[in-house]
C-alpha cells in the first residue's frame, strides 16, 4: 500500500464564512484499523482521519452540514460511515460504495438507507480495486432507482470521457465527481468538459465543483480551473455542489489548508446567489435535507 500525505491538520477560518446550513457534498471517515478493518487490495489508508476530526474542519470552515462518501478503503462494509452518521447527528447524510450492492443484501441496505445514506458513489479507477462488473452495475441501478438514490460517479484518471457509454442513459438523479476531471491546459476544447457539459443539459445530471487543486496544472492558487467550474455554473446553475474531498485520499504532494479551497469556489462563484445555491440549496435538494 503506497504512502499519502495527510491532511492539514490545522484548519484556519476562511477569509468569510460560507452562508448559514453550508454543505461539504463529499468528504470521507475513516478510524483505527483494529475498529475497521481494511478491505483487501485497499490502495490507501488514513486512520487519523475520524469523524471528529472532520468535525474540527467543518467548524473552522463554518460548514454546518456534510454527506460522509464510504471510501473504497472498506468496500462494502459502511461500519465507519454507520458509527460516523449516529455520532455526527440529523445535519450529515452518506453515500454509500458502489462495491454493496453485490457483495451485501437488501435487509443491509435498508439498514443504511434507514440510517441516512440516499446515494451511491461507483468508481470505474481499477488502480482502486472497487469497478462492479457490468451485471452488478445494472443490478445497482435498480436497485437505486427502486430505494429512491442518486448515482455518483468518480471518473477515471484520464476523465469521465471513457464511461459515457454506462452512464448517459441513466435516468436516475446523477452527480458527476471532480468537475469530470478536464485538462485545464485544452481549454474549451477538453472532451471531459464538453461531455460534463452535454450530461448537464439533460436535466437529471449533477457536477460536483471539487478537486480543483489537483485538476489544476498551474498550482496554487489554481486560476486555471476557474473556467472550468464557470461553464458549469454557467450551464446548470441550480445542478452544481461543492465538496471539500477531505482528506484528500491519494495525495502525492501536501493537501492545501481546506480553507484555502473554500476559498477557490469563491473565485468560482464570486455572485452570493450563486454562491448561496452551490453550497446550500442545491445540495439540500439533492441529498434530501429540504425533506427532513
Amino acid at each position: 500500500m503506497p504512502d499519502y500525505l495527510p491532511f492539514d491538520p490545522n484548519p484556519r477560518r476562511p477569509l468569510r464564512l460560507p452562508p448559514p446550513k453550508s454543505i461539504d457534498s463529499q468528504f470521507h471517515v475513516l478510524g483505527p484499523v483494529e475498529k475497521y478493518p481494511i478491505r483487501a487490495g485497499a490502495a490507501y489508508q488514513m486512520p487519523s482521519a475520524t469523524w471528529e476530526a472532520a468535525l474540527r474542519v467543518h467548524k473552522a470552515l463554518g460548514i454546518e452540514r456534510g454527506i460522509i462518501v464510504q471510501t473504497t478503503t472498506y468496500g462494502a462494509d459502511h461500519s465507519v460511515v454507520l458509527d460516523g452518521l449516529a455520532a455526527m447527528g440529523p445535519n450529515y447524510r452518506a453515500c454509500a460504495n458502489a462495491l454493496v450492492f453485490a457483495e451485501a443484501d437488501d435487509a443491509y441496505l435498508a439498514k443504511l438507507d434507514a440510517a441516512g445514506v440516499g446515494g451511491a458513489r461507483f468508481s470505474f479507477r481499477k488502480e482502486l480495486g472497487a469497478v462492479l462488473s457490468d451485471k452488478d452495475f445494472e443490478r445497482a441501478i435498480a436497485r437505486i432507482r427502486e430505494l429512491g438514490w442518486y448515482a455518483k460517479f468518480q471518473p477515471e484518471k484520464d476523465g469521465i470521457v471513457g464511461n459515457l457509454d454506462k452512464i448517459r442513459g441513466l435516468n436516475v438523479p446523477v452527480l458527476i465527481d471532480h468537475m469530470g476531471r478536464p485538462d485545464p491546459l485544452r481549454g474549451k476544447d477538453d472532451p471531459n468538459l464538453r461531455a460534463v457539459l452535454d450530461l448537464l443539459s439533460k436535466g437529471n445530471f449533477w457536477v460536483m465543483l471539487s478537486l480543483g487543486e489537483k485538476t489544476s496544472k498551474a498550482g496554487p492558487p489554481w486560476d486555471d480551473v476557474i473556467p472550468i467550474a464557470r461553464a458549469y455554473i454557467e450551464a446548470a446553475p441550480d445542478r452544481c455542489v461543492w465538496a471539500s474531498d477531505w482528506p484528500h485520499p491519494v495525495s502525492v504532494v501536501q493537501p492545501p489548508n481546506d480553507a484555502d479551497l473554500l476559498e477557490l469556489l469563491y473565485r468560482y462563484a464570486p455572485d452570493e446567489a450563486e454562491l448561496q445555491k452551490i453550497l446550500v440549496t442545491n445540495p439540500a435538494r439533492l441529498f434530501g435535507f429540504d425533506k427532513a
